[in-house]
């Protein structure tokens, strides 16, 4: 038996209709401020202004020396935001979505959200050039194009949208708003303790909220190029004519045997076959018989189960006549019966 997602989906019934995100004029406004308050935060780094200085304080500040108890739960709570362990974890969860909604959907919109993720972190990252806290070099310094790859914050961006994406294929109203609220407060957190590890400044957090934020609003653009991916699939896979792809056909019945039941329609051997002449009865009937048709099929030779004769066909067992066996008292019929013996005077 086939265990993979495509077989499941083949057996799974059709699931009730999920109604896809659009860009409602709301979702348009969220979509603008953020883009507007990327940018802004672009230009505030790019220009060295009071954001540069407050990430400076910050760092001064060591977070993890204040807090060290912290430290050693901080480590592992940061992964929450890596690439490689979420992605697996909610693709777990979405691919068992996918098993049981009958769609790609769920899976095909996580890959989608990542790509976008990698292409415009990416750009801006290697764009930009800025290194990290712990590389610094001088005090102040907005430390841009200078080959690092801190800016936007990686870990917080994943963050948003990994986790967010959960909120955003949430079949009901109640479970995105209970969906959107956890993955808020698990990507402050993470965003939050790249700042205590020092691994970030806090500008870059804030471009990674909002970088994050924006391919979750832009989602709904790409919903028409989704649909046709998972439609390009299911027809590649029913061209290439995987099993399950079609309704498969009943296998024909194996050709019954020769002079049994089944060989003949009806299930009796003695009955002609449809559309054919009947055979000749026999004069012993008082009917004329006809000859049998020139195109009636011969009758098979009896292999498994006998073949009987109809009455007409029978020879007899016994001579034409009476079939009583004779008695020694009684006189054949038509014949002179014999003098009985008279008894006493």
């Amino acid at each position: 038996m086939r265990t993979d997602i495509f077989a499941r989906l083949d057996r799974e019934p059709e699931p009730p209709k999920i109604e896809t995100p659009r860009m409602s004029r709301h979702r348009i406004a969220l979509f603008g401020g953020t883009l507007a308050f990327y940018v802004a935060i672009v230009v505030a780094v790019l220009m060295s202004t009071w954001l540069v200085a407050l990430d400076w304080k910050v760092m001064l500040f060591r977070p993890y020396e204040q807090w060290p108890s912290v430290h050693a739960a901080l480590d592992y709570y940061v992964v929450l935001g890596q690439r490689g362990p979420t992605a697996v974890m909610v693709a777990c969860w979405l691919g068992w979505r996918s098993w049981r909604q009958h769609t790609l959907r769920p899976l095909l919109t996580l890959g989608a959200s990542l790509l976008l993720l990698n292409l415009s972190v990416g750009a801006v990252k290697i764009g930009l050039g800025r290194l990290g806290p712990h590389y610094a070099t001088r005090i102040g310094s907005a430390e841009l194009f200078a080959g690092g790859d801190i800016f936007p914050s990686g870990h917080t961006a994943n963050a948003v949208v990994t986790w967010g994406i959960l909120a955003y294929l949430a079949a009901t109203p109640r479970a995105r708003r209970y969906l959107s609220a956890l993955s808020a407060i698990v990507s402050l957190g993470v965003g939050l303790t790249t700042v205590y590890l020092g691994t970030h400044w806090l500008s870059d957090v804030l471009l990674g909220w909002a970088a994050g934020l924006l391919i979750l609003l832009g989602l709904p653009w790409v919903e028409p190029l989704i649909t046709r991916a998972e439609d390009w699939i299911f027809a590649a896979r029913a061209r290439l004519g995987a099993p399950g792809s079609r309704p498969l056909r009943p296998a024909p019945a194996p050709a019954p045997a020769a002079g049994t039941p089944e060989a003949v329609p009806g299930g009796r051997t003695d009955a002609p076959p449809p559309g054919d002449e009947p055979a000749a009865q026999s004069p012993a009937h008082g009917q004329p018989g006809r000859p049998p048709a020139a195109s009636a099929r011969p009758r098979p030779a009896p292999a498994v189960h006998p073949v009987h004769a109809v009455r007409s066909e029978r020879s007899p067992v016994t001579p034409v006549g009476s079939r009583r066996p004779p008695h020694a008292d009684r006189a054949p019929r038509g014949g002179t019966a014999p003098a009985r013996p008279v008894a006493g005077g």
